[in-house]
């Protein structure tokens, strides 16, 4: 099929209709289906319309919430965006399970955010880093008009440094910033500050007569916040006698589970095929409630996943300490977040996701978070060494195959019965509706 050429200038109506005629001319109901997913609010799917380019329809997720958390003293009810099986049920399980031990701690330890300035100049470090000492504090100065809304609320530019990276790429240089952003995860302003500090520094090293004239070029390669942040970083942890972490349903006592369950986690710190997931699994947790704040979670997960190569080897990003009859589980990790600007005002469940929390300013966001991310870790480590990962989402797996059968409520019951202690599958599930719909 050929190219269109102005797609993206075709009202939204346009655009369903091209997309009817060229690939779903078959199925009559296609704008039907696109339109029952519309707001019934002209002015709210206007905002959802404007979030994006070339929209037709919302993609629905569900919102869910986890209750009984205990972060810091302190109760929540936690909104989660997630479309995986039995991560809201695993992450409130954990919240249950600690808020009877003492529930969760977490602290900020640093909130700093990072930008580059990637360039190249023929030239020698030694002369272009002098030449950066001098000029550094007047690229400071010169960006006060746009740093002075950040200031006010304690923010701003934190430093500036100037690095050689020529012994890699050659004349390869870096401007690396260091900034404070507030409540705001504060992309756009990072960028910003870096364009102009890039551009006023291009007009002075073009206009000093001390260079030669190969050196009075520079060529910038581009300007853009790093969203490997390791210094914007939280830690959440729990921890309980080892003897308190007995429950019914462990098939051991607490100590043999403590010892399977520190084994675990150190799997992950030296496989790295473990570490993967064991790490994705905290991102169940975490994603989930970035997502419902309005929060960017491919940024988070990038910066993430920097973080647990972050000594050159792929670890799991969980800790645990068994010490003086003391189960200890931990967690460090950056997390870049806002809860002002961007999705998090505009998005209206956003909205409502962050007056759930009590409105937490971004360092509070940051500890819930990381809590979060902690408790999926903790269910899905507890799972695994104990009745394993699959009971749970078998069970939700089950109320999909249902739904997608079309179960009525008598067969949903019978089948939830009858599935308890056997293998879940399509077929499965299947034949089994239809021996009931057979005998009925």
């Amino acid at each position: 099929m050929s190219s269109f050429e102005g797609f993206s200038k075709l009202s939204k109506e346009q655009k369903m209709s091209y997309l009817a005629n060229h690939y779903f001319s078959k199925d009559k109901n296609f704008l039907d289906k696109l339109k029952s997913y519309w707001h019934p609010d002209d002015e709210s799917q206007k905002v959802f319309d404007e979030f994006s380019e070339n929209t037709i329809t919302n993609f629905y997720l569900p919102f869910s919430v986890a209750p009984n958390f205990e972060i810091n003293n302190k109760s929540y009810c936690i909104p989660m965006v997630i479309e995986e099986s039995s991560v809201v049920a695993a992450c409130s399980k954990a919240a249950k399970f600690w808020k009877g031990r003492g529930g969760f701690k977490a602290e900020v330890i640093n909130t700093v955010k990072t930008g580059q300035i990637h360039f190249f100049w023929k030239g020698e470090y030694s002369k272009i880093n002098k030449f950066f000492k001098q000029v550094k504090q007047n690229l400071i100065s010169s960006l006060s008009p746009y740093l002075c809304n950040m200031e006010s609320r304690g923010g701003g530019l934190l430093d500036l440094e100037l690095l050689d990276f020529s012994n890699k790429e050659k004349n390869y240089f870096q401007i690396f910033a260091k900034f404070e952003t507030c409540d705001a995860m504060g992309a756009n302003f990072i960028n910003t500050i870096l364009e102009l500090i890039s551009s006023n520094f291009s007009k002075l090293i073009s206009t000093n007569t001390s260079f030669s004239e190969s050196e009075r070029e520079i060529d910038i390669i581009m300007s853009i916040l790093s969203n490997y942040a390791p210094e914007c970083l939280v830690r959440a942890k729990v921890e309980c006698p080892i003897n308190e972490l007995d429950e019914h349903n462990l098939g051991m006592g607490p100590i043999e589970f403590a010892q399977k369950f520190k084994k675990a986690v150190r799997i992950s710190k030296i496989d790295k095929y473990r570490a993967v997931t064991h790490n994705k699994g905290i991102l169940n947790g975490i994603d989930s409630v970035v997502l419902a704040t309005g929060n960017d979670f491919r940024a988070i997960e990038a910066g993430i996943h920097a973080y647990a190569v972050k000594n050159n080897d792929y670890r799991g990003l969980t800790n645990i300490k068994l010490e003086n009859g003391i189960f200890e589980f931990s967690i460090d990790i950056p997390l870049t977040l806002g809860t002002v600007g961007g999705l998090t005002t505009l998005h209206p469940l956003a909205k409502i996701s962050l007056s759930l929390l009590g409105n937490p300013n971004a360092q509070g966001l940051m500890k819930i978070i990381a809590c979060v991310g902690l408790a999926q870790n903790f269910s899905a480590i507890k799972s695994l060494v104990t009745t394993g990962i699959q009971k749970g989402h078998m069970k939700m797996h089950l109320m999909n195959i249902l739904n997608h059968l079309k179960a009525t409520d008598y067969e949903f019951q019978q089948a939830k019965a009858y599935f308890v202690d056997k293998v879940v599958s399509q077929n499965t599930v299947r034949d089994y509706l239809l021996s009931i719909r057979s005998y009925h």
